[in-house]
């Protein structure tokens, strides 16, 4: 079964428009990992930033203690996120590159030219009982990079396939790019998920690519919600996603 994650980085984001800088506020991500949890998702996903844009601190404390399916913190490979990941320890870690004045994350990790910090990093996560996953574009260079950091899973980055989409002869070729991506990795000994602009028209098309686990998916479902609830938005979701082949679909 192809997994849900879902990121409620949105939901703390519309907190925040209000309540920045209070210890309280509406709506609450928490409660939101719940009702999601509930109506079926494997797992939640948040990003804890340097700048605290949207998830903070005390999110990420209550989430540990409420999350019971996988709770995955997407972090910078900076001290003070690491420090308080292994204070934290999330199911998973999810590194990715982060810059401040970008809206959202815009492109993967150089895994290539960071090496060995990533290593360390990944060490010292793997010690106190935590996964690695790395946010990479389904580049072979960075794909061979992360197995040498010997992270257990890579995320590819479904950005510029979501762009390309409404282009059939551009969607084909970034398709492509995350079948061999997703392929090279699996042989490579890595688990593969995936993310990014990912929604409910496109998601279908990723049936065609092979290996993966999980799909983390924010703003789609979080904009749904408006409309349709939050419970509704994700079981609209994994129904989007439940034709995905059971078994390794290079084979099925």
């Amino acid at each position: 079964m192809l997994k849900l994650g879902v990121n409620i980085d949105h939901v703390a984001t519309l907190r925040q428009a209000r309540y920045r800088g209070r210890d309280h506020g509406e709506p609450d991500p928490v409660e939101a990992a719940r009702i999601c949890e509930e109506a079926g998702a494997h797992g939640i996903t948040c990003h804890l930033r340097e700048d605290r844009r949207h998830i903070v601190d005390r999110d990420v404390y209550a989430l540990r203690r409420v999350v019971r399916t996988r709770l995955n913190l997407e972090m910078a490979n900076t001290p003070e996120i690491v420090a308080i990941a292994l204070n934290v320890k999330p199911d998973i870690v999810c590194i990715v590159p982060e810059r401040r004045e970008e809206v959202t994350t815009e492109g993967g990790l150089d895994v290539v030219a960071q090496e060995p910090v990533l290593t360390e990093t990944r060490r010292r996560m793997n010690d106190a009982g935590i996964e690695v996953s790395l946010f990479i574009a389904p580049d072979p260079r960075q794909i061979e990079a992360a197995a040498r950091v010997g992270a257990q899973f890579v995320e590819l980055h479904t950005g510029q396939f979501a762009e390309a989409f409404a282009d059939p002869h551009r969607r084909e070729v970034e398709l492509a790019r995350l079948i061999e991506g997703a392929r090279m990795a699996h042989q490579l000994g890595l688990r593969v998920n995936a993310g990014h602009g990912l929604n409910y028209e496109n998601v279908r098309a990723l049936y065609r690519v092979p290996y993966l686990v999980e799909l983390n998916i924010g703003h789609s479902i979080i904009s749904r919600a408006v409309f349709t609830g939050l419970a509704r938005a994700v079981r609209d979701m994994l129904e989007a996603m439940a034709g995905y082949p059971e078994h390794n679909p290079e084979t099925s």
